[in-house]
């Protein structure tokens, strides 16, 4: 092997791609503390969830502790400053352990939809062929049911539960992933570095996992922060109909659940919870906005 061609076979060997898709991530990082609305929605999540992460140290009650005798305060309360709920339960206490849950829930269930989306969109991209119609074709299977059914659905056969509603919710997003990564390994293995790849004998496996899938990490990491927050409400929502997290556990979907029926008499038993996942939610999206953009400024227009 001449001195060039080894040298730029220790390159490869090295694994750094040949076109990074959108600059060096400290381009990104500088782009994206511009965007301020992206920079506060990224402190007040991090906030939420080192409040959450923080609960068993920080909450002033136990979240199941009940008091009849004081059920239903307002926010503002002594010794009760979000209030209590209909069975005296501190109202704090609960959405701070009820973040715990919700947020992993969310969280799991992206990283669960997201591994196993990858690899589906990896595999029939590259390789195309009968793999690549057997796969695609189950993925439109899924996709023919609407999210949220097919997230029922699958509840209905595991049997109601907070981790059996986060195996749903990650069912749900699977084909989301695929079709992300299959459409973009689809251009990148016509790509010249790839082909070289192949000349040089990189094993597939060597190529896709140093070189095609570093070029696909930019819409994954937009499509997963985005889901995230879809993730949230639709847990949430699996426990609003009964089918997710079970009273008394503390998640913010029971907890909207258990405080309808006292919507007149506390309605800050409701619209807290609620207020919590719009926040996520709401800082989720726009954090999802502002990584696009810095990872393609050309969106900006």
């Amino acid at each position: 092997m001449t001195e060039p061609l080894a040298k730029e076979q220790a390159e490869w060997e090295e694994g750094v791609p040949s076109e990074p898709a959108h600059g060096s991530w400290r381009d990104v990082w500088r782009r994206l503390r511009r965007d301020r609305l992206a920079v506060g929605s990224l402190v007040l999540l991090l906030l939420l969830v080192a409040l959450s992460a923080l609960a068993p140290w920080i909450a002033p009650y136990n979240p199941s502790d009940t008091d009849l005798v004081h059920r239903l305060l307002p926010p503002g309360s002594p010794g009760h400053w979000l209030g209590t709920d209909h069975l005296g339960r501190d109202m704090l206490s609960r959405l701070l352990y009820g973040g715990q849950a919700s947020l992993v829930v969310g969280f799991t269930a992206v990283l669960l939809a997201m591994t196993l989306g990858v690899l589906l969109g990896l595999l029939t991209g590259y390789y195309r062929g009968i793999v690549d119609s057997v796969v695609m074709r189950l993925i439109d299977l899924l996709l023919a049911f609407p999210a949220v059914l097919l997230a029922i659905a699958v509840i209905a056969a595991l049997g109601p539960g907070l981790m059996n509603a986060m195996l749903a919710v990650a069912v749900v997003g699977i084909p989301y992933y695929t079709r992300i990564v299959r459409s973009s390994v689809l251009s990148l293995r016509e790509k010249e570095y790839v082909e070289a790849g192949r000349a040089l004998g990189l094993s597939d496996a060597r190529l896709l996992a140093l070189h095609i899938l570093p070029n696909c990490l930019s819409p994954i990491l937009v499509a997963a922060t985005l889901d995230v927050g879809w993730m949230i409400m639709a847990a949430a929502g699996m426990s609003f109909l009964g089918l997710g997290a079970q009273p008394p556990q503390a998640e913010w979907g029971v907890m909207l659940s258990e405080g309808r029926n006292f919507m007149r008499v506390g309605p800050h038993e409701s619209v807290l919870p609620g207020l919590a996942i719009f926040l996520v939610v709401l800082a989720l999206n726009l954090l999802g906005d502002g990584l696009r953009d810095a990872l393609d400024p050309r969106l900006r227009a």
